[in-house]
């Protein structure tokens, strides 16, 4: 037989809250649950040194209780000097890693059921990792990775990796290059919204998405063209993979009627650097240049496609 609220034990309801639906149900605003800031990082946090992980951190002011870049995903720098090793550590269903610059080789071990892992990386390779046991990652020679997982949105659903969800996969640069450059060769691509490779597993054939929470694109800008304006509701941590000066983001919440932003903030390109693309905002990509530009949005949009939340609309 149910309890009766008198005769509950006096803890039961000591948590409990009521709030006036108008009041609450959008919650996301300065003090509260604080928006996703537009920021940007310099490549120059990983130009020298030694051997280590950069954390691209936003935790404090997403409120987060971890490193965070995001609410769901956290990104890192990691520099490695030829011969060294680094432990690459993070209780998540999925890691991404791309090679900005160098050479050496991923190793994974054993666990559980799933076989070990070994992976020769160099410039402009990409690979992804389910969960596992932890990569080490070898320098051959100076190397700079870009390193992407989702540990902060398992650390908020209060819930541990255990079950690879995807086989591990690597990308050569030579084979995204190839591709790319095919998709940018067609007739009209000069006018698209975005000339990209979305990357994908077989494993996961109705999101089509790198992992089941990752989503990654390798897009190019071509020289002297505007990428017209589109929107998502997933976070955009954008890796600027090679850029000319000249190239820059306008970012902002509305177009005008023509379709242009209006408004916009600016967000000028540096090779090697990362800036945030925050969810529902409008942003279009301006390459003013001569020569041809490279970037690596990685959102958690394989999460949102799952959900039919991503919500993607272009101009």
């Amino acid at each position: 037989m149910a309890l009766s609220p008198a005769s509950a034990p006096a803890d039961v309801s000591a948590a409990a809250q009521l709030f006036d639906y108008r009041q609450a149900a959008n919650p996301i605003r300065p003090g509260l649950c604080e928006p996703v800031p537009l920021r940007r990082w310099s490549a120059s946090l990983h130009a020298s040194g030694p051997s280590r992980i950069i954390d691209l951190d936003l935790s404090e002011e997403l409120g987060a209780q971890i490193p965070c870049t995001s609410p769901a995903l956290a990104a890192s720098f990691i520099r490695l000097l030829g011969g060294d090793r680094l432990e690459v550590a993070a209780e998540a269903t999925s890691s991404l890693f791309y090679v900005l610059q160098g050479s050496g080789r991923c190793r994974r071990p054993a666990r559980g059921g799933s076989a070990p892992v070994e992976i020769e990386w160099g410039q402009g390779d990409l690979f992804v990792l389910p969960a596992g046991a932890t990569p080490v990652l070898e320098g051959e020679q100076e190397a700079v990775l870009y390193w992407v997982h989702d540990a902060p949105l398992l650390h908020y659903l209060g819930a541990t990796a255990t079950t690879p969800r995807f086989e591990p996969c690597h990308y050569p640069a030579e084979w995204l290059l190839r591709e790319l450059r095919a998709i940018a060769a067609r007739p009209g691509s000069g006018s698209e919204n975005r000339v990209s490779v979305l990357l994908a597993n077989r494993d996961l054939p109705r999101t089509r998405t790198v992992s089941h929470t990752l989503w990654a694109m390798f897009g190019v800008v071509a020289g002297g063209t505007v990428q017209p304006p589109h929107r998502h509701q997933s976070v955009a941590l954008d890796l600027i993979v090679a850029a000319p000066e000249g190239c820059h983001t306008l970012v902002g919440r509305d177009l005008d009627e023509n379709g242009r932003i209006l408004h916009p903030q600016r967000v000028d390109w540096e090779p090697g650097g990362v800036f945030i693309t925050p969810p529902g905002l409008w942003h279009s990509h301006v390459n003013d240049a001569g020569e041809p530009a490279y970037l690596l949005p990685i959102q958690d949009a394989g999460l949102h496609a799952f959900l039919r939340s991503l919500d993607i609309r272009f101009r």
